[in-house]
């Protein structure tokens, strides 16, 4: 296991609270790429999409995500991240990637309206659409895959098992 860890997966699966706990309970460093982007722009993620379109967020998101030094630290990366190659090359050369996988059902449950989420996806593609496009490129870049539908707690020590 390197020593770093990175948690991949759709927004609402976990990616932020789970990494919280984990930083806490290793001692690890936690950086959210989301909080990275809206510091950098001094704007919510959704103001930055909204006034850069989707090419130039994906720019921004990648830069965030290449200035990350990895040393002892838990990165969450933003739902979209997986769209960038060197964006995910970094991440992987450089830390253990987990994909928190949960289902569209409790995605939506979690999240029922994206609105305001700075959530990337084409004009005429549905969120269905949209999540089943992103599930199979989470898988292509994931170490591990860990299930987070048993909550918080119930994740947190799956991927501890696994470290």
């Amino acid at each position: 296991m390197k020593k770093s860890i990175s948690l991949i997966g759709m927004a609402g699966a976990g990616k932020s609270s789970i990494g919280v706990k984990l930083a806490n309970y290793l001692k690890f460093d936690f950086i959210d790429s989301d909080e990275l982007i809206e510091a950098n722009q001094n704007k919510s993620l959704q103001e930055v999409l909204a006034k850069n379109g989707i090419q130039e967020f994906k720019k921004i998101e990648e830069a965030a995500i290449l200035s990350v030094e990895f040393n002892q630290t838990i990165l969450a990366t933003g739902g979209s991240a997986i769209f960038s190659k060197n964006a995910m090359n970094h991440i992987k050369n450089n830390s253990s990637v987990v994909f928190l996988e949960v289902s569209f059902e409790d995605i939506v449950d979690r999240i029922p309206d994206f609105s305001n989420r700075g959530f990337i996806k084409e004009a005429n593609q549905t969120m269905q659409q949209a999540f089943n496009e992103r599930e199979s490129i989470y898988r292509e870049f994931a170490d591990h895959i860990v299930p987070n539908h048993e909550g918080i707690e119930s994740c947190f020590n799956k991927i501890l098992s696994i470290i």
